[in-house]
Formats: structure tokens, C-alpha cells, sequence
């Protein structure tokens, strides 16, 4: 998880919109609506957000974010519940400027930024898509419908998993069967994830299930997997008694099945945009949390977790190729090549099968050629999306 407060959380990012493509009326073309117009720049700073325009057309819009202030940043669209998030780009440097394309429907949205990537976000607007609603026809269509559908099932096998491997985690954590609780949690973990922007799109459920401790609001209950990280390696010699490791437990398989609900429920799918976002903010999240050692603290499993946020960004990425090949084929090329390499790479430390070595064990070296590899790749990924809708 990237840093996050209690809501809402992307990805979701849910980078994965859940707009369903059912009930449209016509087509547009890829580029109508506001990227035909060059584009929507967003100005994001260290107190404000400032959108160059509160409305666009339906079709593909595109929201060139230019990060003036002083802390990595992120910018969301986020749907009229406020929880969902539509389309977001994160990790954006001071001075640096990057794309989201999303393929919006009609409808009113939010638009924010999150400067340090935590917090409720600043410069919160209202954001109005007009026309009519947009569906892609034929071969195009097709595609999509194909990878959406494989997408969906893929989402809900790896929910169907992480249940199934939470529930014996948090049986040998709530009896006090450490040792045996410690093997269980990173190979757990490594289902949610690969589909952390699902997560992230039900803005309510990652801070609940995956926020790090720097992470929580003052005054809020910190709750989910890294709590219950803290507590088996506990480094402050103050484990929780019996009761609070059973309400640890609880919670966790309670909000984890309700993960496995939600994307089990008949309403849910994705659009192809979205399953292209979700494996760039995929990536992202391993930039952001993985590449550094942060995101597993106390138990130093970072390398399970980097594996399983690249995996989940290949299968994304592959659902989506062959819709990308037919518009840019040299892109294809370099991101197939590009994964290929990274996943040599991180099988040098390891598998998620056999076990990988602890963070902590890596050299300097090592850390500055997987984050070289993560580099390589997220140039060419952070395109995938304007590819497919393009």
C-alpha cells in the first residue's frame, strides 16, 4: 500500500474505474472529448490543485499533472460517491509532469490531489463529463469485452485465495502459533497484492486492511495486516494479549471477505482503461513502497510483495495487449521485453513458491538494480493506457 490515510484510497485505485459500458448509446472514437482538445493540465501543489477546465466531453481524457510543490504527489478522479476512484496517477516528483488517460463516461466526478500521496486530498473540485455515453463496436469491442471479462475472473480467483489463505493466517496468529503465522503472512498477502487497485477502488476497505502505521490518522484505530506484521515481529517487545489478537484475526477475515463480496457482486467489472491504470498504478505502488523497504517494516518481506504487485501488473498488462498491438506495436515489444527482464531479475532472490530472501539481506547494488529494472519498465507502461484507448 502507498502511504494512505483512512479515505479514500485509489486505487483503488482503484485506478480501476467500475463503470459498466451496458446501456450505451453510440460510439465515439479514441481521442474525442477532451483529448482531442490537447488535453486537461492539472497544476498540482503543495495546498492546492488547480484543473484547467470543470467539464469535458465523453470519450478519452486525458489529465496532464505537473507536480510544482515539494512532495511526490498523486491526482484522482473519483466517482459521484466519493469513494470510487476512477482513474488516479501517483508518485508524481516535484517537477515532474505525467498522464492519466481515462475513457470518462457522463456523469459528475471530484478531482484532487494528495500531495505526500496521504491525506483526503487538497484542491477538491467538481468535475462534469457531458455527452452520451461511449461504447466501443466491433473488433475493438470485442477486445475489450474479452479482456474485461478475463479480468473480472482473474480478480475474483485471487479474492477466492486470499480468503482462503487469510483465513488460516489468522487462525495461527489468533492461537499464538507465531512461527507458523509467520510463513502464512507473506505468501497471504501476495493474492491482495496483485489486485490491490480492486482494493484501493472500494475506497473504504485498503486503509482498513493495509495501512502502515504511519499511515493512520491520529485518533483512529489502526487495523489489517501490517498491525497484526508489527505484532508477530513486534521490535517494541509489547505483543498484543490473546483478546486483541483474536479482534486483530477477526477483523481482518471480516474485511476480507467483504473484498471477496464486492468483486463477486453481479454489478462488477472493469473497462479496458481501467485494467490498463491498475497495472500502471501497480507498478507505481512498487516504486513508491516496495523499491524502498517500507511497506513490510518489522517482517522485511518486501520481495514477496514486490513479486506479486509485478505479477498482477503482467496479467493487467496481458489482458489488455492485444488491444495495444493493433495501435502500437513498438510499445508491445518493449514492454514484453521489459517485464521479461524484470522478472529474471527477481528471480534471482527468490520465488513466491520457495520463499524469498529478506529485504534487509539485499546489497545496495541490488536495490539500485531492481529499481533501475522498475524504471525501465514504468517509461513505457506509463503509455499503455493512451495505447489502448488511442
Amino acid at each position: 500500500m502507498r502511504p494512505r490515510a483512512s479515505l479514500p484510497v485509489a486505487a483503488l485505485a482503484a485506478t480501476l474505474a467500475l463503470a459498466a459500458l451496458t446501456g450505451c448509446t453510440r460510439n465515439q472514437p479514441a481521442g474525442a472529448g477532451a483529448a482531442s482538445e490537447g488535453g486537461i493540465t492539472v497544476t498540482a501543489a503543495d495546498d492546492s490543485c488547480a484543473v484547467s477546465t470543470a467539464t469535458a466531453t465523453s470519450g478519452t481524457s486525458v489529465f496532464s499533472v505537473t507536480n510544482t510543490g515539494t512532495r511526490a504527489t498523486e491526482f484522482e478522479l473519483v466517482a459521484k460517491d466519493g469513494l470510487t476512484i476512477v482513474g488516479e496517477i501517483e508518485n508524481i516528483g516535484p517537477g515532474l509532469t505525467r498522464s492519466l488517460s481515462v475513457q470518462a463516461q457522463p456523469g459528475s466526478y471530484t478531482t484532487m490531489c494528495k500531495p505526500g500521496m496521504t491525506g483526503s486530498g487538497v484542491g477538491r473540485a467538481a468535475f462534469t463529463v457531458t455527452g452520451e455515453a461511449v461504447a466501443l463496436s466491433g473488433d475493438a469491442k470485442q477486445l475489450a469485452d474479452a479482456a474485461a471479462t478475463r479480468y473480472v475472473s482473474y480478480v475474483r480467483d485471487q479474492a477466492d485465495q486470499l480468503l482462503t489463505a487469510t483465513r488460516a493466517f489468522a487462525a495461527s496468529y489468533a492461537s499464538g502459533d507465531a512461527a507458523t503465522a509467520k510463513t502464512e503472512y507473506p505468501a497471504a498477502r501476495a493474492y491482495y497484492e496483485r489486485i490491490e487497485p480492486i482494493a484501493e477502488s472500494f475506497g473504504d476497505l485498503d486503509p482498513q486492511l493495509d495501512a502502515r502505521e504511519g499511515d493512520v490518522a491520529e485518533g483512529a484505530d489502526w487495523t489489517g495486516w501490517h498491525r497484526i506484521e508489527k505484532d508477530l515481529w513486534a521490535p517494541d517487545g509489547k505483543p498484543l494479549d490473546g483478546a486483541a489478537r483474536e479482534q486483530a484475526a477477526e477483523f481482518l477475515v471480516e474485511k476480507t471477505q467483504d473484498l471477496k463480496d464486492r468483486v463477486d457482486a453481479a454489478s462488477f467489472t472493469v473497462t479496458a482503461d481501467a485494467i490498463s491504470n491498475g497495472a500502471i498504478g501497480l507498478l507505481d505502488e512498487v516504486a513508491s513502497s516496495k523499491i524502498t523497504g517500507e511497506e513490510e517494516a518489522y517482517s522485511h518481506t518486501d520481495l514477496w510483495d514486490f513479486k506479486a504487485n509485478v505479477e498482477g501488473a503482467e496479467v493487467a498488462y496481458r489482458g489488455v495487449r492485444d488491444i495495444a498491438a493493433g495501435k502500437d506495436a513498438a510499445l508491445v515489444r518493449s514492454l514484453d521485453a521489459r517485464f521479461a527482464a524484470l522478472d529474471a531479475l527477481l528471480a534471482r532472490y527468490g520465488s513466491l513458491e520457495k520463499g524469498f530472501q529478506p529485504y534487509t539481506d539485499l546489497s545496495k547494488a541490488d536495490v539500485k538494480a531492481l529499481s533501475d529494472s522498475v524504471n525501465a519498465l514504468a517509461e513505457p507502461l506509463s503509455r499503455l493506457t493512451a495505447a489502448v484507448l488511442g
